[in-house]
């Protein structure tokens, strides 16, 4: 080999390597990419973890301010007809007519065997021992027109100004809170109870 070929011949294995090199250092460059791609998308699968498990953790553990009160046998009576005491008052379950009472805004008591039964098709009854309060009574029709299975009536003889209750729940409280009422219309509502307390 001439001195001109050998040196052609070198050339070449240069250009050969440098390009060895070059693709060597892209496919480096490459993984170096796609790892970096793979960490971000590490980092934002663990954020969205850690966001819905704070979440999840929070409504776990999320308070409610309504009671539970036990389901009392629940037979249907006759309206008027003697029958063992409820267990809350207002009642939560319990002896209950075979009549529902029509759902909406009462200006007078509705009886409680009635309600009873309302409660255990699901619905919710709010009730208020305020004559005096004509703001209060407006703020709570507002809520109660916005469902379909909710009574709102007055009862006097009540130890609080409000009460809510469902099948074997009840919250009872004296300021009007719009949120604290909507919440136990949203978990309550809808859920039909027959066969319980039978």
């Amino acid at each position: 080999m001439t001195k001109p070929e050998i040196e052609k011949s070198q050339v070449k294995k240069e250009a050969k390597q440098k390009a060895r090199e070059e693709r060597s250092e892209a496919q480096r460059a490459k993984r170096r990419e796609q790892r970096t791609g793979q960490i971000g998308l590490y980092a934002v699968v663990a954020v969205v973890l850690l966001v819905a498990g704070y979440w999840g953790y929070g409504k776990m553990t999320e308070t409610h301010t309504w009671t539970t009160v036990p389901i009392l046998p629940s037979p249907h009576v006759p309206l008027g007809m003697p029958h063992p005491p409820y267990n809350s008052d207002p009642p939560t379950s319990g002896p209950h007519a075979s009549g529902l009472a029509r759902w909406g805004v009462y200006t007078e008591p509705v009886s409680k065997e009635l309600q009873v039964h309302n409660l255990e098709d699901g619905g919710v009854v709010i009730q208020y021992a305020c004559q005096d309060c004509p703001d209060l009574v407006k703020q709570l029709t507002a809520i109660a027109e916005r469902y379909d299975h909710v009574i709102l009536a007055p009862y006097p003889d009540m130890d609080r100004k409000i009460a809510l209750t469902a099948w074997g729940r009840i919250d009872k409280f004296d300021e009007f809170n719009e949120a604290r009422i909507v919440t136990f219309i949203k978990a309550h509502i809808g859920i039909d109870h027959h066969g319980e307390g039978r």
